[in-house]
């Protein structure tokens, strides 16, 4: 009961947030920001950060970090690619062979963790090198172009005026709060990033836990990869390479704890639109240059982890005077 009173008190503070950040940019950019189009546009944009950083989320849930995702989806999506320019060889067909290889990445990642006992840091830190290097060696340095327009128009196709790329993102949130919340694993998966001998001692298989925890990861990742194909008409071994701290810091900002065990789904997704509003209003401002785009997100990603510190720490002490 207390972790989720925790995570209802974190995903209420994340809305009044997002609620103050609404009502601030209709004030000062109402004209040039509160427009249906732009709305659109920030929901094709933030599908795909959005999916990884659930992807993120979940990992670092669990006690662990996937730095690889940014990269898993990359590949993915020149498997998808090379796979559509094939003759014969359909979308349906390259769509699973990608998520086939997304969830083979991932369990690679967790076979790294748990069997070998390598730290989720290094261990994706390695695997992202690794599959960056066999994107390059597939696309041969290049970009993957000349995808299908059946496939492409799903970059630009809207459903009563909803991008399809943020109903797929929607999509995700509630399939992963519903497998996070209300299912065995999920639970297990935050045992697991509370305490991992506890979780050996309740009878709970840790290493298998954490290999299904990264495969999700991994298959999360390359749906975002099959998004961003669709919506670029291309795929690239570095696209998206500063996604990997947005991730990071989307996660944190959702209520993720680094150390495991705390966090939930509806807090990165609500973390997401944040972001990705923030970004949008920065682009209104044309004194902003894009290269201050890193130093937000780093002075955003410290604030937040200082201010989680501190939260913490006076619900800690407030608990032991309680006791």
């Amino acid at each position: 009961m207390k972790r989720i009173r925790k995570i209802d008190d974190n995903v209420f503070r994340l809305i009044i947030i997002l609620i103050t950040f609404l009502l601030i940019a209709g004030i000062t950019k109402g004209g040039t920001f509160m427009k249906p189009s732009i709305f659109q546009t920030m929901g094709k944009q933030l599908a795909e950060y959005g999916l990884m950083s659930i992807g993120c989320g979940i990992c670092m849930i669990s006690g662990g970090i996937d730095l690889s995702c940014v990269y898993i989806a990359n590949l993915c999506g020149i498997i998808a690619g090379l796979s559509m320019q094939k003759s014969g060889s359909s979308i349906i067909v390259a769509i699973l062979i990608s998520l086939l290889v997304g969830a083979a990445c991932g369990a690679f990642n967790g076979f790294l963790v748990s069997y070998l006992r390598i730290p989720a840091m290094l261990a994706t830190l390695g695997s992202y090198q690794l599959f960056q290097g066999i994107s390059v060696v597939l696309s041969g340095g290049s970009s993957v172009s000349g995808i299908p327009d059946t496939y492409t128009s799903l970059g630009t196709l809207t459903i009563i005026g909803i991008p399809f790329a943020f109903i797929m993102f929607l999509l995700v949130v509630l399939i992963m709060t519903f497998i996070m919340s209300k299912t065995t694993f999920g639970t297990k998966v935050y045992l697991v990033g509370t305490n991992a001998k506890c979780a050996i001692f309740a009878g709970i298989k840790n290493n298998t836990i954490i290999i299904k925890t990264y495969m999700l990861s991994g298959l999360i990742a390359a749906v975002a990869g099959l998004l961003s194909l669709a919506r670029i008409n291309s795929a690239k071994a570095d696209f998206g390479t500063s996604y990997t701290m947005q991730c990071i810091l989307i996660a944190v900002l959702g209520g993720v704890n680094p150390n495991g065990g705390f966090g939930s789904i509806p807090g990165i997704a609500i973390a997401v639109l944040i972001l990705q509003m923030l970004s949008s209003y920065l682009n209104t401002f044309p004194d902003i240059s894009n290269y201050y785009r890193d130093l937000i997100w780093g002075v955003a990603l410290i604030g937040v982890l200082i201010i989680n510190f501190v939260i913490n720490k006076k619900k800690t002490a407030r608990l032991a005077k309680m006791s």
